[in-house]
């Protein structure tokens, strides 16, 4: 097996990240798609399945969590080489309570992507300056605003939503309250 082969098949790896994937809780919608080749190709894994969608631009996913969750990346599987001018060029990202609130948060422009991309939802610095901050929401919106070459229908091979790194507890935290029965008592009303 060739090395660029074996770029290829890692590639189509998803990423181990240490944000915890929050798609898992929420409804998933998209603007169109091609029979056989719908939303839930986004979220199975498989690199070789994919969102096709059918009409004009610009194409959303819809991602609704059932309450207001902290998002803080957002980890795309994209395939130029395969792809061509299915690919996604330009991402718009919109955050907000509902469908008829979403405020843009984030433009991305990629070129020629091929495999995972990993970006923070957010372009505003958190107060250390160091990291971005999470943006807090009912409904995240994707929109494929320009394809490679002005294609027209879209390909998008996997997605996956995160949310922030959990705090770890400390050492010197006497009562480490971490399983759920026990989590329920960590705090007095």
């Amino acid at each position: 097996m060739s090395i660029q082969r074996l770029k290829q098949l890692l590639a189509r790896v998803p990423p181990i990240l240490p944000w915890p994937d929050i798609g898992r809780i929420a409804k998933w919608s998209v603007s169109s798609y091609k029979f056989g080749f719908g939303a839930e190709c986004l979220r199975d894994g498989e690199p070789e399945t994919f969102w096709h969608s059918d009409g004009p631009q610009p194409h959303f996913i819809t991602i609704e969590f059932p309450r207001k969750v902290a998002i803080q990346k957002i980890s795309i599987y994209l395939s130029w080489p395969q792809d061509d001018s299915y690919t996604p060029s330009t991402l718009a990202i919109r955050a907000g309570t509902g469908p008829s609130d979403l405020q843009d948060v984030r433009v991305a422009t990629l070129d020629k992507p091929d495999g995972w991309i990993t970006f923070d939802v957010s372009s505003e610095l958190s107060e250390d300056g160091t990291t971005y901050k999470a943006v807090h929401a009912y409904v995240l919106q994707i929109i494929v605003v320009a394809n490679h070459m002005s294609g027209k229908d879209t390909h998008i091979r996997g997605l996956k939503i995160l949310g922030p790194m959990e705090d770890n507890v400390t050492d010197d935290d006497p009562f480490p309250f971490t399983s759920p029965a026990f989590k329920m008592y960590e705090t007095i009303r």
